[in-house]
């Protein structure tokens, strides 16, 4: 009979490999295929989530589709990090350590890395209030202003979980913001967006014939079948924005849908340049569309989506 002492392996050691060597290894490998069945799962649920949006026909995500999909996100790195968390303790226990008698240790390594880790715990913190209060989720376009950046985050909500949040911006670069050093959020798809075109025109130019045009571009925008589904009414003109020099600005706006005031302002600005040169009135190049949150709040988006 071959036995452990032909191969010259002790038998302490071999009862240790035939029992809790044998069961450490079991509980790497059970944990690393829990933690991969829950990534597949959580993977299936969101590309499902992503599914029914596709064969719908619906134009944009519904906020509860972008907070459902956030939420999967979220459930699945919690539900990993807990498993590969037990199966650490377990693995400590078959090699002898005590868990309970790590309990005064490690608080007091928990008060050292405490300074360390806070910023950590802060992220965290962060990115369960910004789950909670659906500040915005998979799919959003949003504009991050990030602590210590003088640039701001923009692009859309590719990933969201409590500790970063990864957004692609519109050259294709994956950004990763730390949810903690988040100090502003502005969401432009959430419910419904604005788009808002100024069209600067001469000075001596007749305002009231420039308004009655821009009211007829919104008129037969509003009736075009491809762009009535974008618009959530139909375009008006504001009147005088700002006065300059040579250049007068009059501001037309648009009620769109959530993310589509960028493509529904290059239209009008394409509408708006057609309409009034037939009337010998010249546009200056510089016809900006501003995309405008929710809250009112507006800036410029000259040649972005």
């Amino acid at each position: 009979m071959i036995t452990a002492l032909s191969f010259g392996v002790p038998p302490d050691l071999e009862r240790w490999l035939t029992g809790s060597g044998l069961e450490i290894v079991l509980y790497i490998l059970g944990g690393m295929l829990i933690a991969r069945l829950i990534s597949y799962l959580g993977s299936r649920i969101t590309d499902r989530i992503d599914s029914n949006y596709q064969h719908s026909d619906a134009l944009v995500r519904s906020e509860a589709a972008k907070h459902r999909h956030a939420l999967a996100q979220v459930i699945t790195w919690v539900a990993v990090t807990i498993v590969y968390v037990l199966v650490t303790i377990e693995v400590l226990r078959r090699f002898g350590f005590a868990v309970t008698s790590l309990v005064a240790p490690a608080t007091v390594l928990g008060a050292a890395l405490g300074f360390g880790a806070q910023r950590v715990v802060q992220d965290i913190l962060a990115g369960f209030f910004i789950i909670t209060e659906r500040q915005y989720g998979f799919g959003d376009t949003v504009q991050i202003a990030v602590n210590g950046s003088a640039e701001d985050a923009e692009g859309t909500v590719e990933d969201v979980t409590l500790r970063v949040t990864r957004v692609r911006s519109v050259d294709g670069e994956v950004i990763t913001v730390p949810n903690g050093q988040i100090v502003k959020a502005i969401n432009l798809s959430k419910d419904w967006a604005r788009a808002v075109v100024d069209v600067p025109v001469p000075s001596i130019a007749d305002l009231n014939r420039v308004n009655e045009i821009l009211r007829t571009v919104g008129r037969a925008a509003f009736d075009d079948e491809r762009l009535r589904p974008l618009l959530l009414d139909e375009p008006t003109v504001m009147g005088v924005e700002s006065i300059e020099v040579d250049v007068v600005n009059v501001r037309l706006v648009a009620r769109t849908l959530p993310g589509k005031q960028f493509q529904v302002g290059r239209e009008l600005r394409v509408r708006v340049a057609a309409a009034l040169q037939p009337e010998g009135i010249s546009v200056s190049p510089d016809v900006s569309t501003a995309g405008v949150a929710p809250d009112g709040a507006s800036r410029d988006r000259e040649g972005e989506l």
